[in-house]
């Protein structure tokens, strides 16, 4: 097909996902929500065809991998123990004539974006104190033309209580991360699996931030669900940095192979030692080229032994391992690779949007095994019982093996055109020619080519295209 090379603009890509059931504000009727989207029936489907694909390509296919569900809400220390009540924070600035609150370093990044300087500095790298800095020597301004204030360190938990009365004894959190629960349950799944090292364990769930960034669509939100995995395994006997490059490539090609992304639009970013956490000893983002710029996708880290030691400080619980052959007792170290199911998701909607202006025409080019169906099924006229029948028969023929839809409304140009956009890779249309030969016109999403195909051979025919 003929295709712009263009990456698509953020605001065609939520015009998109609004249009064609993938993504809905949250709340619209009431005004919206800031930092807060649905996914509607086609953003779901995809949703949940990517958090499958994640489960089976790193769980169920890995015979050293276990998986998780723990709680969203959980103990109160939990969240002291891994440091999340104490440090768990962005730089805030206020706008201070409308007191709006803004992520520091996001309006650094915007007015770097603007202006040239010889040795600009690394925004993941700078401090609260150090983004205050800046911001005051180059006279910075709110989006609105305001003075800022200096940064402070804003909390993103976001707090509850448990009970009818809200005080200090019983208040609790949402989980800004999944990852606590598995190493607040290590000592359970070790017990009652009789696992060895080296294993991780994998969970999807949802987690919470307090976020105060708006503009970057579902990027950043204050709900958002997480594919977290730890795996655990002895120094000693395993060199970290193989481990840890045997992750990277892991991840790598799911994200190019299973979920078929363009690789020149991904890159490894290393942190800075000023920017990684104090108890890691490397850490990498796998960053994708998003309409706003290069942005963390998977974040992979090497966290030492520090969180197993922050629970067993904090529980007074033991959370050491101990080795069935030598009996050796010690604390595992972990190898953390942490993505957003959401940012998966826009990257793919991103990554996938090609328009046609010679058929004038958008198709979303997804992955057969990512669309949110495989087959569309037409009538080619609804006013006609006799089509209309025999695509019915067609449809629940279909419907047994793969996600079909069925269309009937307005003319059939439309109706590819609907199905071209939210990505369905083949329609089907019933048509006169099908009643007197019993074959239907398959048109191909990609090309806009049809072919003629035989009711008794579209099940195998399907079947061979769409496990290719």
């Amino acid at each position: 097909m003929s295709s712009s090379t263009t990456s698509p603009t953020l605001d065609e890509i939520v015009a998109l996902s609004k249009r064609r059931g993938f993504v809905y504000p949250t709340s619209e009727i009431y005004g919206g929500l800031a930092n807060a989207y649905e996914y509607g029936p086609n953003g779901v489907e995809l949703l949940r065809k990517i958090k499958n694909l994640w489960w089976e390509f790193f769980i169920s296919k890995r015979s050293d991998m276990l998986g998780l569900d723990s709680q969203i809400i959980l103990h109160p220390r939990t969240w002291e123990a891994s440091g999340h009540v104490s440090s768990f924070t962005d730089p805030l600035v206020e706008d201070q004539v409308t007191h709006k609150r803004y992520r520091a370093d996001h309006l650094i990044e915007s007015w770097l974006s603007k202006h040239s300087l010889d040795n600009p500095p690394v925004v993941e790298s700078m401090s609260v104190q150090d983004m205050s800095q800046f911001i005051s020597a180059n006279n910075i301004k709110s989006p609105d033309g305001n003075p800022l204030s200096a940064a402070k360190s804003f909390n993103l938990l976001f707090e509850t209580s448990i009970g009818v009365v809200a005080d200090e004894s019983n208040k609790v959190y949402l989980r800004g991360e999944t990852a606590q629960g598995i190493f607040s349950n290590f000592k359970q799944i070790v017990d009652s699996n009789r696992v060895k090292l080296p294993f991780g364990v994998g969970q999807i769930g949802k987690s919470f931030r307090n976020e105060i960034t708006t503009g970057q669509f579902i990027f950043r939100t204050l709900e958002f669900e997480q594919a977290e995995i730890e795996y655990f395994f002895n120094p000693k006997d395993t060199d970290w940095q193989v481990l840890f490059k045997d992750w990277q490539d892991k991840m790598w090609q799911f994200v190019t192979e299973i979920l078929g992304i363009n690789p020149d639009k991904l890159r490894w970013r290393r942190h800075e030692d000023s920017e990684r956490s104090f108890y890691s000893k490397d850490t990498y983002d796998l960053e994708y080229q998003y309409p706003f710029g290069w942005k963390e996708l998977w974040g992979i880290a090497y966290r030492t032994d520090y969180d197993l030691k922050q629970h067993m400080e904090f529980s007074g619980r033991s959370l050491e391992y101990i080795d069935p052959l030598t009996q050796e007792k010690f604390i595992p170290h972990v190898i953390e690779p942490a993505v957003g199911i959401n940012r998966l998701l826009l990257m793919v909607l991103c990554d996938a949007y090609r328009p046609d202006a010679q058929r004038e025409r958008l198709v979303l080019e997804l992955q057969p095994k990512l669309a949110p169906y495989q087959v569309a099924v037409f009538p080619l006229l609804k006013n006609k019982p006799e089509l209309v029948d025999r695509a019915k028969t067609v449809y629940q023929l279909l419907q047994n093996n793969y996600r079909v839809t069925w269309d009937e409304r307005g003319n059939i140009g439309k109706r590819y055109l609907s199905q071209d956009e939210i990505g369905t890779p083949y329609c089907v249309t019933i048509d006169f020619e099908t009643l007197e030969n019993d074959s239907v016109t398959v048109r191909h999403r990609d090309t806009a080519t049809q072919e003629r195909i035989k009711i008794n051979d579209l099940e195998g025919w399907l079947q061979d295209k769409l496990l290719r």
